[in-house]
């Protein structure tokens, strides 16, 4: 044998060994993750069972010692909120390590205590939905087929202010010929076994993250019209509607993601810890073209985080480029950075954030209802607020115009406004102490260098808004139901919830009934093809109807 060919069948067997190294370490990896999740899901369970139990012990304590207090009313009711969250993201875990065992069966699987369900109240009406039945038989095609029977499959469903159950009947027949049974495949169900339908999925979601409504207090307006859902059985529906709903925010994000300009604020949501509850936030970024006509519809991004640290703008707009508007936060300066990857974010800042803090110090009626004299208002400040209602009422007239349209009018009409009014806060504040409120009111907007750049960055960009009040109006509905819902119960409940107020605020945004849409993707989305789902998106879904 030649040098040339021993080489060469060297390296065919150095090859072949790393293939095989190769193979091996896939497989492990496959082990490890389906192994990791197997953990994840039985954790989650374990957690779940805790809380579940803690909450009858303090129920069971309550019914014996009697109420002394609100403080054992509260503990339960903060007991109840832990439980729903812990349920459903039990229930995602578990999905999650269903899928991984799926690929592999080397980790031995567990068991997870559920609830066990009720049958459906008798009193309810029941609706047959037949499947149309086979014609000949499945296994010779003979037409020679008789009826022997039937599955029925009860969907609990519900319309407004009705319940009923759908029977869901497959009737079996069986061949004459050669005895085989032949029978519709089962329909595809939202959840496994479908024993809930995608309208009362909808409803139960929306009633939790669009009005703010505890699941504790839906499970009690639910038996009160006679139909009994305990807490923990509605938490494993939102736990399974999260992970069905999974491929429709994905979209959605992509969607935001590619817009060239984006709003960006945040909101404080109460999180529950050991002791009382810390300050979390709310954070959204929107995309609405609809100013400068863009033609994009719009969409909004909520992330949920523990704090308000820069690195979670960093990591939410990890790989974004473009003009974001926002307040003067130092959090967002990262994204500023010239040496960003990949390239830095153009910062636009808010015109209402600005005018606010003047608007403040010549409130007349403010001063008036505080029980201040009337005459207390600053004479610079009211001229302030005058000057930038001028800026405001133009802005106003060039809303919905082209990008190219609202560039030249702002040209001709604006700036020289926004240089008069720059002019006047440099000679203002050169005659004030850098302790008056006005003072610290105008160094807002000019103090810092290149802030007074990022207030004017709309002047030459006609895409750019004056104010970023496209952000608070999505953020107005959480901070709404702050007085409702109290706090978060956990970290994964309130990453659940801005899953979810992404696509109830999308929906909102785009004219959208978001419960009507949830339940009709709801039903629509199990049996879809993958590269269809961008039909249900909302924008798309209401040309359908």
């Amino acid at each position: 044998m030649s040098d040339a060919a021993l080489e060469i069948a060297e390296l065919r067997a150095a090859l072949a060994s790393s293939q095989a190294h190769a193979e091996v370490s896939a497989a492990r990896a496959r082990a490890a993750e389906t192994e990791l999740a197997q953990v994840r899901a039985t954790v989650s369970c374990s957690e779940a069972l805790i809380k579940e139990l803690k909450l009858e012990i303090a129920k069971l304590r309550r019914d014996k010692y009697g109420v002394s207090s609100e403080r054992s009313k509260r503990l339960i009711d903060q007991l109840e909120l832990q439980l729903e969250e812990l349920e459903a993201s039990a229930t995602e875990d578990d999905l999650a390590a269903q899928q991984a065992t799926g690929e592999t069966t080397i980790v031995k699987g567990f068991t997870r205590r559920k609830s066990s369900r009720k049958p459906f109240p008798d009193h309810l009406p029941r609706e047959r939905v037949v499947v149309p039945a086979p014609t000949q038989c499945d296994c010779c095609g003979s037409s020679r087929i008789v009826k022997m029977g039937e599955d029925v499959t009860e969907t609990l469903e519900v319309i407004p202010r009705q319940w009923k159950v759908i029977q869901t009947v497959r009737e079996k027949f069986t061949c004459r010929e050669c005895e085989k049974i032949s029978q519709p495949p089962a329909p595809f169900h939202t959840i496994p076994r479908g024993w809930a339908g995608p309208s009362l999925i909808a409803m139960i979601m929306f009633e939790k993250f669009g009005q703010h409504q505890p699941l504790n207090r839906q499970a009690e307006r639910f038996a009160r019209e006679g139909v009994d859902l305990s807490l923990s059985t509605l938490a494993d529906l939102v736990g399974h509607a999260a992970v069905a709903l999974a491929p429709i925010h994905a979209l959605i994000e992509k969607h935001v993601l590619a817009a060239g300009r984006l709003h960006g604020d945040d909101t404080t949501v109460p999180l529950l810890a050991r002791g009382g509850t810390k300050t979390a936030r709310l954070w959204t970024y929107v995309r609405d073209d609809k100013p400068f006509n863009g033609g994009a519809p719009p969409a909004a991004l909520f992330h949920f985080s523990r704090d308000r640290e820069m690195i979670h703008p960093n990591k939410h707009l990890n790989r974004w480029q473009g003009v974001l508007q926002s307040d003067v936060y130092a959090g967002y300066n990262g994204l500023y950075d010239p040496d960003r990857d990949p390239g830095p974010v153009t910062p636009s800042f808010c015109w209402a954030h600005g005018r606010r803090k003047f608007f403040e110090l010549a409130d007349i009626a403010g001063n008036v209802r505080k029980n201040k004299p009337a005459h207390q208002i600053s004479p610079v400040a009211l001229e302030a607020v005058r000057k930038i209602d001028a800026i405001f009422d133009i802005e106003r007239e060039l809303n919905g115009l082209s990008a190219a349209d609202r560039h030249a009018a702002r040209q001709s009409l604006v700036r020289p406004l926004c240089e008069e009014l720059h002019a006047w806060f440099i000679d203002q504040r050169a005659r004030m102490s850098k302790h008056n409120p006005v003072a610290k009111a105008i160094k807002y907007m000019i103090g810092k260098e290149g802030r007074w750049e990022a207030f004017t960055a709309f002047l030459d960009d006609g895409r750019i808004c004056l104010t970023n009040n496209a952000a608070e109006r999505a953020l107005r509905g959480a901070a709404l139901g702050r007085k409702s819902w109290l706090f978060a119960g956990s970290e994964r409940g309130g990453q659940r919830a801005a899953f979810m107020y992404t696509l109830i605020i999308t929906a909102k945004m785009n004219d959208i009934d978001p419960q009507a849409w949830l339940a009709d993707v709801l039903k629509r989305l199990p049996d879809m093809r993958v590269s269809r789902v961008h039909e249900l998106l909302p924008w798309n879904w209401k040309h359908k109807e």
